[in-house]
């Protein structure tokens, strides 16, 4: 038996469940894992909602972790007991132990702290495929990034000011928007406290943005487009305010404007990509590209009160659960 957070049925926080689960060992092609750093991302807010719908109730949550493997599956050599693996997409992270995939893991580099790595897995492959792939930044940018003090918007505004791009990002207060500019925003906008929409404008001259990076949703949807310049990339990756209004597609002809809505399954749908994704990630982490904020740690245990804080939006930078 290990310990897990299960979920009967969908809601607030307080639908976590602590309790013992039954875990048996690895069958061929799976390893069994011990988890050491558990990722929160908003995703998990999703399921637990139903916003994203898990396959069925209960299930346990989480996308992303990092632990030592403890035991193989019959016939596998690609890993060994004792080795230290990330994994990402496989539902079930809040847990001590998980049954995983083998080819759905991959190594961590010594030079990268567990907790690290756990905080980075989503939050920062996310930010390679929305800076490399999906829209590929390029020196002369100018670039929107919502919720720039969050965990994926933090890797943005750096990944993005290496690339070379002007970065916008908003925030919701003044500590918020200290910190985005450490982390490479040109232009920090409180939207609390002004019209992010006339801001842009004012520091774009009118020309308006490039892109748009928009966590957000409904909230910010609309502003977003209306930030875009002819040609823009309108890149919607979440919807933590709620699922945006419907929109016409003659309201992306005015501007010619190109609408996506991405998800990092799509962009690592096989090991090639997945590889690829998390080795850039792990390469910009150890040559200090990306700075990793793991600002608040929370046991296992109390994930419903990280869940709490996280859509009430009292946390920056990573969130890391520890079991």
């Amino acid at each position: 038996m290990v310990k897990a957070m299960r979920v009967y049925e969908f809601g607030g926080p307080e639908v976590l469940k602590w309790e013992d689960v039954e875990l048996g060992e690895p069958k061929e092609g799976e390893i069994r894992v011990r988890n050491k750093a558990i990722g929160l991302n908003f995703m998990d807010v999703y399921s637990r909602k139903g916003v994203y719908r898990a396959p069925t109730l209960p299930f346990t949550p989480g996308l992303e972790a990092v632990g030592q493997v403890t035991a193989v599956g019959p016939g596998l050599t690609i890993w060994k007991v004792g080795d230290i693996v990330a994994y990402v997409g496989n539902m079930g992270s809040y847990a001590e132990e998980q049954i995983l995939l083998a080819d759905r893991v991959v190594s961590v580099p010594s030079s990268i702290d567990p907790i690290v790595a756990a905080s980075i897995m989503v939050k920062g492959m996310t930010t390679q495929y929305l800076v490399r792939r999906c829209f590929k930044i390029e020196s002369g940018h100018t670039v929107l990034v919502h919720a720039a003090a969050g965990g994926v918007g933090s890797l943005l505004c750096q990944w993005a000011n290496a690339l070379g791009a002007a970065v916008i990002g908003t925030v919701s207060t003044k500590e918020k928007a200290a910190q985005a500019k450490e982390d490479g925003c040109h232009h920090a906008i409180i939207y609390t406290e002004e019209d992010f929409v006339a801001h842009v404008n004012e520091i774009t001259s009118g020309k308006g943005v490039d892109v748009v990076y928009d966590s957000v949703g409904k909230d910010t949807f609309q502003g977003s487009l209306s930030c875009l310049n002819p040609r823009g990339y309108m890149v919607s990756f979440g919807q933590s305010s709620g699922a945006p209004d419907p929109v016409p597609l003659p309201a992306l002809a005015a501007k010619s404007l190109f609408l996506t809505r991405p998800t990092l399954m799509r962009y690592t749908s096989n090991r090639d990509e997945l590889l690829e994704t998390v080795g850039e990630v792990f390469a910009n982490v150890v040559s200090g590209v990306l700075q990793v904020r793991v600002n608040h740690k929370y046991p296992l245990s109390q994930a419903a009160q990280a869940h709490a804080d996280l859509e009430n939006r009292r946390t920056s930078g990573s969130v890391v659960l520890i079991p």
